[in-house]
């Protein structure tokens, strides 16, 4: 299964925008200019907006792009419809319940088989979440500290869109979010712009 590798915060500094949720990753600047700050033409804009989406969700470049023809072919606004479709994926929903630190590890919690959804195990990262699907963590899994430590000390930092239940561990999406509740620094207009093209 492909998935994205590399230096997480030298990828941050590239992209000028810190995809990881890392506090440290934007510290350290080399000597060269991160591509961000290069006077851009419009295409290298929009090239860079994809890129900084793509990254944020840790996503492959041909899923993604088959995640924004969906888009471009969905009744809703285009940008919206591909920033829903990525937040509803299962490890992102494991990441923004708190049972992980990161995207990254949220991944690896679901291929491990630690993740259940509606009581049934699912190791597949991209699994669509839909309204009203409960997802937990297995019982087994619950005696991890890590695993329970980020949840219980995520328990405040909720988003509205889901429903966390501290005594089972686990955490429902009980609709979809809007635009400004989901929190990344994404232009997706210029993401839309670029993939109409091709």
């Amino acid at each position: 299964m492909a998935k994205m590798m590399g230096p997480r915060f030298k990828q941050c500094r590239r992209l000028g925008l810190n995809v990881t949720g890392n506090p440290k990753a934007m510290k350290r600047f080399g000597n060269g200019q991160c591509r961000a700050d290069k006077k851009l033409s419009d295409y290298g804009k929009q090239l860079l907006e994809k890129q900084r989406l793509r990254a944020y969700y840790g996503v492959m470049e041909k899923q993604f792009k088959n995640y924004a023809k969906k888009a471009l072919n969905s009744n809703e606004k285009a940008g919206y419809a591909l920033i829903k479709k990525l937040e509803c994926r299962l490890d992102n929903i494991v990441y923004r319940l708190g049972f992980a630190s990161s995207i990254r590890q949220a991944r690896q919690m679901v291929v491990h088989g630690h993740i259940l959804v509606n009581g049934s195990k699912v190791n597949i990262p991209s699994y669509n979440v839909n309204i009203g699907k409960v997802v937990s963590l297995r019982e087994k899994s619950q005696k991890n500290e890590l695993f329970k430590e980020n949840f219980l000390s995520n328990i405040l930092n909720s988003y509205s869109y889901l429903e966390k239940s501290e005594n089972d561990f686990s955490g429902k999406l009980v609709r979809y979010p809007e635009r400004e509740e989901i929190p990344i620094e994404i232009n997706d207009v210029l993401v839309v712009e670029y993939y109409s093209k091709l």
